[in-house]
């Protein structure tokens, strides 16, 4: 199966004289989820931003559905939908016209729009504030709504940077829950987190990023094999990776 997210030897940052990642290379096929793990300052974020299209690369190419960005915007765009770790929302608009916008952009009909809205609403607890508009909103509320809108837009790809921020237990769920379905469909997901316990259980593979850098990638047992460590958790295998002169755990 061709890829979906194609990244080769990306080198980029804020400045060419001093690139925050280096020659990074890596896939996303469709039917899988890939967690984006590492310290902060690794350059998850800024892998993210170069994903988005928000920067452009000193090196190297990123392809969305076969494109760049040069070659079709408007194709690579909309490929995937972005859950940013901070909500971004309109004061004054409210969910429902929120989750009506974002059907616009993505040309949605009708029909398609009012089922999966009724669905998202209901699944993430939010029927009840579909008229409350977004600056009396509570940040995990907030965030609830940039994930309903993400889903409703039902794209090839999902880029989700932190989620998990002010969800309350339900909504986690029913966010995880949702993400193996989209999976299950076809869809690929890249998602960054710092909660390794939760990508270990629904990642299939993961890529480490340290000092802007790919450290290691591939499923756990892949990992567990280049660490040495049969059965070894996520974490564990994330300290021994990050910094095996501390040995941590002792592991």
């Amino acid at each position: 199966m061709e890829p979906l997210v194609e990244v080769k030897e990306l080198s980029g940052g804020y400045s060419p004289r001093r690139p925050v990642l280096h020659g990074l290379t890596f896939t996303v096929a469709p039917g899988e989820i890939v967690g984006l793990i590492g310290l902060n300052g690794a350059g998850k974020s800024t892998t993210i931003r170069h994903l988005l299209g928000l920067m452009e690369p000193f090196e190297g190419t990123v392809r969305i559905g076969g494109v760049t960005l040069e070659e079709d915007a408007e194709r690579y765009r909309r490929s995937f939908a972005y859950v940013p770790e901070t909500p971004l929302l309109f004061d004054e608009l409210t969910v429902q016209e929120h989750l009506r916008l974002t059907a616009m952009a993505y040309d949605i009909d009708e029909s398609t729009y009012v089922e999966r809205a009724e669905r998202l609403l209901g699944e993430f607890r939010m029927a009840d504030k579909r008229s409350a508009f977004a600056a009396h909103l509570s940040k995990g509320m907030k965030q609830k709504v940039m994930i309903m809108n993400a889903l409703l837009a039902a794209p090839p790809l999902y880029i989700i940077d932190e989620p998990f921020l002010g969800l309350d237990p339900l909504a986690m769920r029913s966010l995880l829950e949702r993400l193996n379905e989209e999976k299950r469909s076809g869809s690929a997901i890249l998602m960054s987190s710092h909660i390794l316990s939760t990508l270990e259980a629904y990642c299939d593979r993961y890529l480490l990023l340290h000092d802007g850098r790919l450290l290691a990638s591939g499923t756990l047992e892949t990992l567990r094999e280049m660490a040495g460590m049969p059965g070894a958790s996520l974490e564990r295998l994330f300290f021994r990776f990050i910094a095996p002169e501390r040995n941590a755990y002792g592991s």
